[in-house]
């Protein structure tokens, strides 16, 4: 080999090298708001974790949604502020009658991080909005308070949202139907039927609706992954045992978390186009017409908690 030919040959090899290690363009975070019934069941508080964890989100605020949403919103400050996330705000939807069980009040009123104020959910949800139009995921795990209260307010900034993720609805399966036996049906799920006048509005609305109901969502933290998960001792794992033991059962079922999983990755629960119908007892019933949403009928719940445990017990 000549001279010449080492010369170049050597030069080629420099420069992929260089290339090798220039880091590929970051992909600037997606900004999301997360609207949460935080304080009933326990999985609100394992979404919220996964947020937390994720770099490549940003969380531009935790808003809260139904009953007691003052105290849900002191729950979320004293979450936060163990994780170390105070700069991340929190604001209160419009309380209404409670239903349910407020499972973790004795968190929420320990005082921890305790904020003066928050302000309301709407009003900030619309400048955020307004903020940055087209570029905010709204991930909605509670009742749909606070999403027909924007539609109602300013329809045409709500429009402006980049996408919806939902934890609601159940289309073949319902809850305890796990996919090892033949669907039983659907069922009126939750997040749905605690106000079906804004979950109609919402589906009526055209923003785009990304769908994680009962079908992909029974996703069981048994007792080998708790104690996988909970033996990590970081604030936040440590915030979270706290509360599961507050929450006072023994298997959570995270149906919420997917929804952040799937912004994360949607290869964990692929969506295919529905068009879908609410009646007025809460059903989400899937039909004929042009698509209204993009469900997940179908996820691996093993690959769900590959994913999900070692992102959040990281150090």
């Amino acid at each position: 080999m000549s001279n010449r030919i080492r010369t170049i040959a050597f030069l080629i090899a420099a420069a992929v090298s260089l290339h090798s290690q220039v880091s590929p363009a970051q992909t600037p975070p997606e900004k999301i708001i997360i609207d949460t019934d935080i304080g009933d069941d326990v999985d609100d508080a394992f979404a919220v974790a996964l947020a937390l964890r994720s770099p490549e989100l940003q969380i531009l605020a935790i808003t809260t949604t139904f009953g007691d949403t003052n105290m849900r919103a002191e729950l979320a400050d004293r979450f936060l502020g163990e994780a170390g996330r105070e700069d991340i705000p929190v604001a209160a939807g419009a309380p209404t009658s409670p239903v349910g069980q407020f499972t973790q009040r004795a968190y929420a009123e320990g005082g921890h991080f305790a904020r003066a104020s928050h302000p309301k959910a709407v009003d900030f949800v619309l400048e955020q909005i307004r903020r940055y139009p087209d570029q905010i995921t709204l991930v909605a795990i509670g009742p749909l308070v606070n999403v027909g209260a924007l539609i109602d307010k300013d329809a045409a900034s709500f429009h402006k949202l980049k996408r919806i993720v939902l934890m609601g609805g159940s289309i073949d399966r319902g809850y305890g139907d796990l996919g090892y036996t033949k669907p039983h049906g659907p069922e009126p799920e939750w997040n749905i039927k605690n106000d079906i006048p804004s979950a109609q509005k919402l589906f009526a609305s055209g923003v785009p609706i990304f769908m994680m109901p009962l079908d992909s969502t029974q996703l069981k933290l048994d007792e080998v992954k708790r104690a996988i998960l909970f033996q990590a001792g970081t604030p936040i794992i440590d915030a979270l045992t706290l509360l599961y033991h507050e929450w006072g059962q023994e298997t959570p079922t995270l149906f919420d978390v997917m929804t952040i999983a799937y912004i994360l990755n949607p290869q964990l629960c692929p969506v295919k186009p529905m068009h879908i119908l609410i009646d007025d007892k809460g059903f989400t019933r899937a039909g004929p017409g042009p698509p209204t949403a993009q469900v997940c009928l179908n996820s691996d719940s093993e690959a769900f908690f590959r994913f999900y445990i070692p992102r959040v017990s990281a150090h």
